[in-house]
């Protein structure tokens, strides 16, 4: 068996936003059992589980490596919002997004679970995601992508209303083994 590389990778960076509510209107996919439910204090199990679910594939690792501490001072703010997406009944994704101020709101993390692909739901979860943010009327949004998101993310972050404003080089480094062992000894 060969370990798992934790070099660093790198990753071009696309910061977004938007200054105006999407003025899409999409129906919700039909015949499909469907629901958005709003998560307060949601379990950090519960919430470790969605963002491995979601962000595995991706490389999303930061929220993996906080402990409980940092985690729940970070998700069970008062100004950051988690909705569950489901789908048949069971989990197929999330958002999260975190009123910075009163004018500014990042959409922190959006994004479905592998098994959610295919069914043409994702213009429309990203949407309700746009709306709720927008109910809040900021003056803008802003979020982040990068070239290890999924191949069309910045293209459908565009086709709702968000423009680059910048980029920039990072590096993101992998769950070493012993992280992954650990993350699996916690479900």
């Amino acid at each position: 068996m060969t370990k798992k590389t934790t070099a660093p990778i790198p990753v071009h960076v696309t910061r977004l936003e938007m200054t105006a509510a999407p003025k899409a209107h999409l129906l919700a996919p039909a015949n499909l059992h469907i629901a958005l439910m709003r998560v307060p204090e949601i379990p950090l199990a519960y919430y470790r589980f969605l963002y491995r679910q979601v962000g595995s594939r991706w490389e999303w690792v930061d929220r993996v490596r906080m402990s409980d501490e940092d985690l729940a001072a970070t998700i069970h703010n008062d100004r950051t919002t988690v909705t569950v997406f489901y789908l048949e009944g069971a989990p197929a994704g999330f958002y999260e997004y975190h009123r910075e101020d009163d004018s500014v709101t990042r959409l922190v993390h959006f994004g479905l679970f592998e098994r959610a692909l295919g069914f043409g739901v994702g213009k429309w979860f990203l949407l309700q995601a746009l709306k709720a943010i927008w109910a809040d009327q900021p003056e803008k949004v802003i979020t982040e992508t990068n070239n290890l998101d999924h191949p069309r993310a910045l293209q459908l972050y565009q086709q709702f209303g968000f423009s680059p404003v910048s980029t920039h080089e990072s590096e993101i480094a992998p769950l070493s083994d012993a992280e992954l062992l650990a993350l699996a000894r916690r479900f």
